[in-house]
């Protein structure tokens, strides 16, 4: 539908410039001219000049300009000539067939309904309206995966993430910038957890072959209809910023294994704050060195066992006795007692959270 809008633009703007143009998409297909179409190798040359580029340039005879590179680049114009009548006939169609795609993204276009809808830019009945309209099954279950790009990212991201997931009419991709997509895949069934994340584990380990680039990924619950998907994508945000803050090691964070780490993030500044005075009379926690904080952990990981600990710390069992002692004196709680070695654990959590939101305190 889209190409016929564009053929109306080019038929209507023959009428005022002489030369040869048209539009072309990005896989070298002409989707609309007036006339003579470049040649294979002209078009092709033509789409790899303009892909980083909305500039106006000029290739093999032509003027160029493509439409948008945001997320990446779909459509290019052309206006055979380098002079400044080929100049504003370019320029010309550019404006005009944005404004066209623009109205055709909002009117029929199921990426930009999804975008609206976790963007949280569709009221219900809106929603509901548009959806029927644009024939989006209401009641089809989906899970929402963000993807976070942890180096300097590239429109190759979103080009590979949308080669996993081809089928545009049931698999929608949000690129909201360099570093950050959005993943809407509809599932046949409603899928197990696990199920979900190696889904997660298969995008980990695409983007890391193709593209060298890690990523992390955040997963939501599943959205039983199209209603929750907002809810699913703010689910997914969740899981990526509450597993930075305590899990930093792990690369797929699911919103259903966050644990306690899920409700510390969602509490007040002041009331952790207050949690962490009550919990350290005698002392700070950050007081405490790394390898204090390394025997602390492993102790942990070990259910308080003192023999396995002081066995996988290389350290005889009188050694780490002395070290809990000693933690005892700075803290006044006793690891070896299961009530104060909870606190303890979450005070440390509650104390890693505060230090991720420093600006905030």
């Amino acid at each position: 539908m889209i190409s016929k809008a564009f053929q109306n633009i080019v038929t209507q703007m023959a009428d005022v410039y002489p030369q040869k143009f048209g539009i072309i998409d990005s896989h070298g297909l002409v989707l609309a001219s007036n006339g003579n179409e470049p040649t294979e190798e002209t078009v092709e040359a033509i789409i790899n000049a303009a892909a980083n580029s909305d500039k106006l340039l000029f290739k093999d005879g032509y003027t160029i300009r493509a439409m948008s590179t945001k997320p990446h680049m779909e459509y290019v114009v052309y206006a055979e000539g380098t002079d400044e009548i080929s100049k504003l006939c370019c320029n010309s169609i550019v404006v005009t067939a944005n404004n066209v795609r623009h109205y055709y993204d909002e009117k029929y276009d199921k990426n930009n309904f999804m975008q609206n809808i976790i963007f949280d830019n569709l009221l219900p009945f809106d929603l509901h309206q548009k959806a029927r309209e644009l024939h989006v099954d209401i009641d089809t279950p989906r899970a929402v995966f963000y993807i976070k790009v942890l180096e300097n990212g590239d429109n190759v991201v979103f080009d590979v993430l949308r080669n996993m997931f081809p089928d545009k009419e049931k698999d929608f991709v949000v690129n909201i910038d360099a570093n950050n997509l959005v993943l809407i895949k509809e599932l046949k069934e409603v899928e197990t957890s696990d199920a979900l994340e190696e889904m997660a584990q298969s995008i980990v380990n695409t983007m890391s072959a193709e593209t060298m680039l890690t990523v992390s990924v955040g997963l939501s619950t599943v959205a039983l209809n199209i209603d929750q998907i907002n809810n699913a994508y703010k689910e997914a945000q969740i899981a990526l910023e509450v597993g930075k803050v305590f899990d930093e090691e792990k690369y797929i964070l699911n919103y259903d294994s966050l644990g306690i780490g899920r409700l510390i993030y969602q509490l007040p500044i002041k009331l952790c704050e207050l949690f962490l005075q009550e919990v350290f009379k005698k002392g700070d926690i950050s007081t405490l060195d790394d390898e204090t904080i390394l025997t602390i952990n492993k102790f942990f990981e070990n259910d308080l066992n003192v023999s396995e600990t002081s066995r996988q710390l290389f350290v005889h069992r009188n050694t780490l006795v002395y070290r809990l002692e000693k933690i005892y004196k700075l803290t006044g709680l006793d690891l070896r007692k299961f009530d104060q070695a909870i606190v303890f654990k979450v005070a440390m959590m509650v104390h890693k959270y505060l230090e991720s939101n420093s600006m905030k305190i």
